[in-house]
């Protein structure tokens, strides 16, 4: 019954590696502890933090792009050789009803490739650089997308930890007339993300790697950026309310980082629901066809909104004997 002391004990043994993956595993018990609370009363999570204040809550298509330079053989999607098909991606997130996509930084080609030095993928890895090449990549890309999609639709481009802050002040200009939905850039360093949000028009999101409200603070105190992502199964649920909450008090605007399971769609569509500042939920559409088997409820999504659920817990059960149909086989998902 006592779910927050459950997790402050947890908290308290593990101090001294506080982040990574110990606390990754401390949330995915905390949230597990909230859905049985929530199913012996019979309510959804949210009843027991306010309410909801919206019945559903946009989604902008996430790894827009991404997902099909990595992993397109395997899951069968059209490939990205030209930037004639970067624009059919885009007129695809149209016409299936979505009003916001995000990609990362795909190069087409044959293989298309994405360009991920900041996680240790290819050349470059640790300058950080914009060279002038993958600036005029960047911009053939996010120029692509914004005629195909057309002005009334957000672009949103995640720059992960590529880039030094300078490399990202480049990116954000260079970016300004396509109107983004937002820049993504990760930085441990809140005033370094200051910088940037200060030198440029083009909205700044960031602060998805963070863990509980003590990362959170001095990004938020400095105001860094206009975003805040929170991670729901990486925080855990009382975290992540209280991160919003807190963001909420700084006029910043949150989205779930969101690019996982349907089990997570529910997490991060209840986060959605018990708070006032929500810009927008992220969610990955590409996906293995199997995806929605793996929980007794998938959520709902029509013309680019998804429900927030009604069932009680997290609005759903996993399918056990769909997750041992399908087991990992230790494969990045980007």
């Amino acid at each position: 019954r006592a779910v927050e002391l459950r997790y402050w004990d947890m908290l308290r043994r593990t101090r001294q590696n506080l982040g990574g993956i110990s606390h990754k595993a401390m949330a995915g018990i905390e949230l597990a502890l909230w859905d049985i609370k929530a199913k012996a009363l019979g309510v959804p999570v949210y009843e027991l933090f306010g309410g909801p204040l919206r019945d559903r809550v946009r989604l902008y298509w996430s790894h827009c792009g991404t997902t099909r330079a990595i992993h397109g053989p395997a899951l069968g999607t059209p490939p990205l050789r030209t930037l004639d098909d970067i624009a059919a991606l885009g007129r695809e997130v149209v016409r299936r009803g979505f009003t916001a996509l995000k990609t990362n930084i795909v190069i087409p080609g044959d293989p298309a490739t994405v360009y991920f030095p900041g996680f240790g993928r290819g050349p470059n890895t640790t300058d950080g650089v914009a060279s002038a090449e993958i600036l005029r990549a960047i911009e053939r890309l996010i120029g692509t997308f914004r005629t195909a999609v057309g002005p009334d639709v957000g672009v949103a481009l995640d720059l992960n930890y590529n880039f030094r802050t300078e490399g990202a002040m480049r990116i954000a200009k260079l970016l300004e007339p396509f109107d983004l939905q937002w820049l993504e850039y990760d930085n441990w360093d809140p005033r370094a993300l200051l910088q940037l949000k200060q030198s440029t028009s083009t909205r700044i999101a960031s602060c998805e790697s963070l863990v509980t409200t003590r990362q959170y603070r001095p990004f938020l105190e400095l105001q860094a950026m206009d975003v805040a992502i929170i991670d729901v199964p990486w925080n855990g649920w009382s975290q992540a309310v209280t991160i919003g909450r807190m963001a909420e008090a700084y006029e910043i605007a949150i989205a779930p980082h969101n690019y996982y399971s349907h089990l997570a769609d529910l997490h991060s569509a209840h986060l959605c629901a018990v708070l006032p500042n929500v810009r927008i939920m992220e969610i990955d559409i590409d996906d293995v066809p199997w995806k929605a088997e793996l929980v007794t409820r998938p959520p709902e999504i029509s013309g680019g909104y998804l429900a927030i659920p009604r069932a009680p817990g997290w609005g759903a059960d996993i399918n056990e004997q769909a997750l041992r149909a399908h087991p990992w086989k230790g494969v990045s998902a980007i």
